[in-house]
């Protein structure tokens, strides 16, 4: 609308202000039978003068802050709601297909995911968990039943399980690609109905369409740069695929001969309808020879189940040596002696070494005990074939006080480590595993020997220290013990089995195992390989760490 000139508007008022005056004194001298009109007329007279001054210029301000613009940030975040909620709600509905992967009926969905990697279900038996690539989505796969007609096709023609591998892969591929165009369109069209029923714009809805295709597509992209196919190396099992791990005896020869790993698995595959009657018995492994089965636990704390637990770990494993890493006990004392007694029906030798929640009194009751090894000072023992040194823990704090050494003292301790174990090398006798119950003083043996074990932190962790020796730090055998259920949720039950090869007493592999802790009854065991036994590494003699030229 034109702007009115303000004279004009002046004028305008001043005249209707006359009119209205002109109005008001006939209305006081005329009969009352024209009153209705004249008021009609004064009526008329007021609206025009409102419309006229609602044109002034002071009023718009008013009108311009009624119809400002919402934060631009806010519009963007509350599209990106809509574009996640969407693709979500379409991921939920058909994100999913039915694939047959050789002779199994099997159903593969994409799920939203914080870290990615690939899930698969196979009901009841538990679940088998790969780091196969690192993005925001996760490929869950469902075994859902077994084909009879294809399985009875495997049993009455077995020379077809040399191809079982490449059918399953082509399978597998055909599924993604199929899995893939589908969640495509479910993503950009539960994004797109759901920014039409909240914006009801057309071009507002297309837009989040868009972006949703966009997301999926970086997601895609992250997916295939990051995507690694060896993680089917080390995988996790959980529920009573826990088993599967002890069934691979060979470590040393788990990438050279993992084809006829693959076979077993397609045997079992034909024997899963007997295994549902529970009649069926899984294809097992002869051990090798050339492997050396170490259990490696740690702060058990009085837990009375952990003596079970291990004693069932040493038969399903064929374990050769136990080694405690100490903390055994949980004050030290002389009337707690008596929990110590089932060591020597474990079913293997025990090497044990003194924590801080160990006294002299435990280390002395322990030594009396038959097929137990007790380390102390870097005293070296040879068993299983494997040469042992060990250390105790020069601080005994039951009641979680810090002695007066401090880390000083254990720093000392690992020095003292060190000095054995190039005592033991000078003598020939080199040590190809050290104990000690702190890492501190673990580290101290950086350069001396190829693996060292040690605990107390109550969760596990490995690593390759700067000299080439490797760290390794054990979980809480005992979830804890006593302190079980001092957190929100108890603690778990760790222990590791490791693979070492008898010739070169170099580690080949390990099984972290995880059992849920106190009234929990999970089961999760995890394969891992050291870089240079991966596929593709370059191949070595294992020599011996680099000897440190500086006192530890």
């Amino acid at each position: 609308m034109a702007r009115v000139p303000a004279a004009v508007t002046t004028a305008t008022s001043a005249v209707t202000t006359s009119i209205s005056a002109v109005i008001t004194a006939l209305t006081r001298t005329r009969r009352p039978r024209h009153t209705p009109h004249l008021r009609r007329l004064r009526l008329h007279l007021r609206l025009r003068r409102t419309l006229s001054s609602r044109r002034s210029p002071r009023f718009r301000p008013v009108t311009e802050e009624l119809v400002q613009q919402p934060n631009p940030y806010t519009r963007a975040l509350g599209l990106m709601a809509v574009v996640l909620l969407g693709a979500w709600l379409g991921l939920l509905v058909v994100g999913n297909v039915r694939v047959p992967v050789g002779p199994m009926n099997t159903t593969m969905t994409l799920r939203p995911s914080v870290t990615g990697g690939t899930k698969i279900n196979v009901s009841p038996l538990g679940a088998l968990e790969l780091d196969s690539h690192i993005a925001p989505v996760r490929l869950d796969v469902n075994v859902d039943q077994l084909d009879p007609v294809r399985a009875q096709a495997l049993v009455d023609h077995p020379e077809r399980l040399s191809g079982l591998q490449d059918e399953v892969a082509q399978d597998v591929e055909h599924g993604t690609l199929d899995l893939a165009v589908r969640s495509c369109v479910a993503v950009v069209s539960g994004a797109t109905a759901l920014g039409l029923a909240v914006y009801r714009r057309p071009r507002r809805a297309l837009a989040a369409g868009g972006l949703a295709l966009t997301l999926l597509t970086a997601s895609g992209a992250t997916a295939f740069a990051t995507w690694n196919p060896n993680s089917v190396l080390e995988p996790r099992f959980s529920g009573l695929l826990s088993s599967a791990p002890s069934l691979v005896g060979n470590a040393r020869n788990i990438v050279s001969e993992f084809d006829v790993y693959q076979k077993e698995l397609a045997r079992l595959v034909t024997n899963v309808t007997k295994l549902y009657d529970v009649t069926s018995t899984l294809p097992t492994y002869e051990p090798d020879p050339s492997t050396i089965r170490v259990l490696h636990v740690s702060d058990i704390h009085l837990n009375p189940a952990s003596w079970k637990i291990i004693a069932s770990l040493v038969k399903q494993y064929a374990i050769d040596v136990i080694v405690d890493s100490g903390d055994t006990m949980d004050h030290g004392t002389s009337a707690e002696n008596g929990f110590l007694d089932p060591i020597p029906d474990l079913g293997a030798p025990y090497i044990w070494v003194r924590g801080n929640h160990d006294s002299l009194v435990t280390q002395r009751y322990l030594e009396r005990l038959k097929n137990v090894h007790v380390l102390d000072d870097g005293r070296a023992i040879t068993v299983a074939g494997l040469r042992f040194a060990g250390i105790g823990d020069p601080q005994f704090t039951p009641d979680r006080s810090v002695a007066p050494g401090g880390d000083a003292a254990e720093d000392l301790a690992g020095a003292r480590l060190a000095s054995a174990l190039r005592d033991q090398r000078t003598a020939g006798t080199p040590v190809d595993v050290a104990i000690a119950h702190e890492p501190s003083a673990a580290r101290g043996t950086d350069g001396e020997v190829p693996l060292v074990l040690a605990g107390h932190l109550h969760h596990e962790q490995m690593e390759v220290m700067k000299y080439g020796t490797r760290l390794r730090v054990e979980g809480s055998t005992g979830g804890s013990g006593l302190r079980a259920i001092e957190g929100k949720y108890p603690d778990p039950i760790e222990a590791s089995v490791l693979y070492v090869d008898r010739d070169t007493r170099r580690l080949q592999a390990w099984d972290e195992i995880k059992l849920g802790g106190l009234g929990l009854t999970t089961a999760e065991v995890s394969r891992h390989l050291p870089k240079e036994n991966q596929p593709g590494a370059p191949q070595s003699s294992s020599p011996s760490p680099t000897t440190s030229t500086t006192t530890p």
